[in-house]
C-alpha cells in the first residue's frame, strides 16, 4: 500500500459555484449549509452559489466556504472508497478542515469557528493599514532576511513558507511595500500582491488568538487516531487540548508548509490527495517534493478519476 496523506487548502481557492455538484449529488450536505445560515444569521449557501465574488472573497465567508468543499469532496470519496491516511495536514484554514476528515472536530463546530476566525481576523487589526505579498524566486532566508531590513519602514514578516522560492510576506502596508522593494531589488521573479482581509499570521492581530481561544473552548476537540501534521511546528499531533492550543498560536504563527510536507515526506509518504477547490496545494507540493504522487478532488467529476488511480496502484 502506497503510504497517503490527506491535505486541505486555506484562502485563496475559492469560486462562485464551489461545493454545487456535491450539493446535487448529496442533498443532506445541503442542510448542513441551510442550518449554518440560520444558526449565523448568513446567506453562505446563495454567495457560494451565486456570488458575487467580492461577498465571497469576505474572509467571514471565504473560510467557512472553503472548509464546506473540502469536506464535501473528502466526504465524496470516502462514500466511494474508504481510504485511511498516515497523517492530515492543512494550509492555514486547512488546517481545520484536516480536524473535521480526522474526527478532532465535527463540521458544524468547525464552519462555526472558522467563521468567527474570520470575523476576528478582520477586527484584530484595528484600522491599521495592512498589506500581505507573495514573493516568488527568492529562498526562504533571503526573504526573512529582507523583511529584517525592511523593519524600519513597519512591522513586516515570512508568514507562509509555501515552496522553497514562494513565500508570503505579511504586515503594515509601509513594512509589506518596504519588503517587496528589497525584494524586486535582490532579483525577486515577482513580488504578487494579495487581497486579504488582514495582516494574517502576524503579531498585528494578536486579539484575534485570544478571542479565537475563548470560542474553541466551547467546542469539542476529540483526540485524534490519525495525526494532524500542524502550521505551527511542522510535528505530528494526536491529542486533542494540545492541537486546540497550536490552533490559538496558528494565527499568529508563520504556516511552516513546506517543512510540513517534507516531514510527511521523511516518514514514507509518497501519495498526497488534496481535497477542496481547485489545486493550490497539489502545485506547492510538486515544488517541494517531486517525487510525490499528487492526486486532488476538486469537482464531483474528479472522485471516479481519484479513485481509478488508488485501484490501479492502491
Amino acid at each position: 500500500m502506497i503510504k497517503t496523506a490527506f491535505v486541505f487548502p486555506g484562502q485563496g481557492a475559492q469560486y462562485i459555484g464551489m461545493a454545487m455538484d456535491y450539493i446535487e449529488k448529496h442533498h443532506e450536505v445541503k442542510e448542513i449549509l441551510h442550518n449554518f445560515d440560520i444558526e449565523h444569521n448568513t446567506d453562505l449557501y446563495n454567495i457560494m452559489k451565486n456570488g458575487p465574488e467580492e461577498a465571497l472573497k469576505d474572509t467571514r465567508y471565504t473560510q467557512p466556504a472553503i472548509l464546506f468543499h473540502s469536506v464535501a469532496s473528502f466526504y465524496a470519496l470516502q462514500h466511494d472508497m474508504s481510504i485511511e491516511p498516515s497523517f492530515v495536514a492543512g494550509h492555514s484554514l486547512g488546517e481545520f478542515t484536516a480536524l473535521v476528515a480526522n474526527g478532532v472536530l465535527s463540521l458544524s463546530d468547525a464552519m462555526h469557528i472558522v467563521h468567527k476566525r474570520g470575523e476576528y481576523m478582520i477586527k484584530a487589526n484595528a484600522g491599521v493599514p495592512f498589506a500581505m505579498s507573495a514573493i516568488i524566486g527568492l529562498s526562504s532566508q533571503e526573504v526573512k532576511d529582507l523583511c529584517t531590513e525592511a523593519e524600519k519602514a513597519g512591522l513586516v514578516r515570512a508568514v507562509n513558507f509555501n515552496t522553497p522560492i514562494q513565500t508570503v510576506i505579511s504586515g503594515t502596508q509601509a513594512g509589506v511595500e518596504a519588503a517587496g522593494e528589497l525584494a524586486k531589488a535582490k532579483g525577486a521573479k515577482r513580488v504578487l500582491p494579495l487581497l486579504v482581509g488582514g495582516p494574517f499570521h502576524t503579531p498585528l492581530i494578536e486579539k484575534a488568538s485570544e478571542w479565537l481561544k475563548d470560542e474553541m473552548l466551547k467546542a469539542t476537540f476529540n483526540n485524534a487516531e490519525i495525526p494532524v501534521v500542524s502550521n505551527v511546528d511542522a510535528l505530528p499531533e494526536k491529542d486533542g487540548i494540545k492541537i486546540r492550543e497550536k490552533l490559538v498560536k496558528q494565527i499568529i504563527s508563520p504556516v511552516r508548509w513546506v517543512e510540513c510536507i517534507e516531514y510527511m515526506a521523511s516518514q514514507g509518504v509518497k501519495r498526497f490527495i488534496e481535497f477542496g477547490p481547485q489545486k493550490v496545494l497539489s502545485g506547492m507540493i510538486k515544488n517541494i517534493d517531486k517525487d510525490a504522487e499528487v492526486l486532488n478532488v476538486d469537482k464531483a467529476e474528479d472522485v471516479a478519476v481519484v479513485k481509478a488511480v488508488i485501484v490501479s496502484n492502491p
